[in-house]
């Protein structure tokens, strides 16, 4: 919607830079709330839907999950203990990025857009695969799907906050061809899921959409 509203504002003298910011940090707030309404959704009222089982079947394994394997305490701990070591491997990522970009001489977007998309959910990836190795393709989708709702709902929202909060108002408008990439990943994601079977053929073809997107990002001219 950013974008839409500068290349349509833009037209009549009325895009500013401040008032894209102030849109996006509207629009934020937006999608924070839905992402507070996701969560609500799919672990409190209607977590059941998300269980991957009939009826009678989540009432005997929820019957059979009464015993925790883990403590509270225990599984916070672990919890903590891997959230810090996320952020340090963060933080060396980050830090290298640049090092990286100068020396294989691609662009900060392709950087952002391929690489760290593909290091940061390596583990969302790794697990959505072993699912479906597993013929559990409910949990499979929900992995892959879920992860990247969580980066359009929550991480680009906090974003945006935490760049108000620090002086650097950012906006959530972004280029044309982002923009179509995320288009195109929505429908083919809905065209694929929508019959509830796959093929090795589908995720081919889903694997070579995706290295068309790469190819299109490596050779899009960086921003000035």
């Amino acid at each position: 919607m950013p974008t839409v509203f500068h290349y349509s504002a833009d037209t009549g003298g009325g895009w500013t830079e401040g008032t894209a910011q102030k849109l996006s940090l509207a629009i934020a707030a937006v999608l924070f709330f839905t992402y507070l309404c996701t969560l609500t959704f799919s672990l409190v009222t209607h977590k059941d839907l998300f269980s991957g089982q009939s009826d009678s079947a989540a009432h005997a394994s929820h019957a059979a999950l009464d015993q925790p394997v883990w403590s509270k305490g225990k599984a916070l701990l672990v919890l903590l203990v891997a959230t810090i070591f996320v952020a340090w491997l963060s933080e060396f990522l980050v830090s290298t990025v640049e090092a990286t970009r100068a020396q294989l001489g691609v662009t900060e977007v392709f950087i952002g857009v391929i690489v760290v998309a593909i290091i940061g959910n390596a583990a969302e990836h790794s697990t959505a695969i072993w699912m479906a190795v597993k013929d559990k393709m409910d949990l499979s989708l929900g992995i892959a799907i879920g992860s990247s709702l969580q980066m359009a709902l929550f991480v680009a929202p906090v974003l945006v906050f935490t760049s108000w909060f620090l002086g650097h108002p950012m906006d959530l408008e972004f280029t044309i061809p982002e923009v179509v990439a995320v288009i195109v990943a929505v429908f083919i994601v809905a065209e694929i899921s929508g019959d509830g079977r796959t093929n090795w053929l589908e995720g081919v073809q889903l694997l070579s959409v995706y290295i068309i997107l790469a190819i299109l990002f490596y050779f899009l001219p960086a921003a000035h």
